[in-house]
């Protein structure tokens, strides 16, 4: 089943529950997708799917934090909710000690020696943890190790 089904999916469960909060979180998923369907090369690919819920998530998550820091606990609270939705769609976040390894794995592969190394490692884990890892942990983490 392609991630678009699922959503599908997962609007006709929330409409027949009559869950509004989910249904506009699902939606707003669906319409993402459309959009990249109609901009390039039909149906959006899994992974492209993967990308636009994890930006998702990342909107909703800064919100939250600005409207917790405004004192707007009701807004702050929607925007928990949304995010917690979206978490469902989302892979497994990797630990920072798993992502330790793959920085420590990557600077071997590489050969990388120092800090000016960083692009050729970050290269190579962009692509391997997109969506497993946040890329400022990851960016931190070999920063740290390069320097070492």
């Amino acid at each position: 089943m392609s991630f678009t089904e699922q959503i599908n999916a997962a609007i006709k469960t929330a409409m027949l529950a009559k869950d509004k909060d989910k249904l506009a979180v699902l939606r707003d998923i669906k319409s993402k997708l459309l959009l990249e369907a109609t901009s390039g090369n039909g149906e959006a690919s899994d992974e492209t799917a993967l990308k636009i819920i994890v930006k998702l998530h990342k909107q909703r998550m800064e919100t939250y934090e600005i409207y917790v820091t405004q004192g707007r606990e009701d807004l702050a609270a929607d925007e928990l909710f949304q995010a917690k939705v979206l978490e469902e769609y989302l892979p497994k976040m990797l630990s920072e000690e798993e992502v330790r390894a793959e920085v420590v794995a990557a600077i071997a592969q590489v050969g990388a020696s120092g800090p000016q190394d960083m692009g050729k490692v970050m290269g190579v884990l962009s692509g391997k943890l997109a969506g497993k890892a946040d890329g400022k942990v990851i960016a931190n983490l070999v920063k740290e190790t390069l320097a070492n």
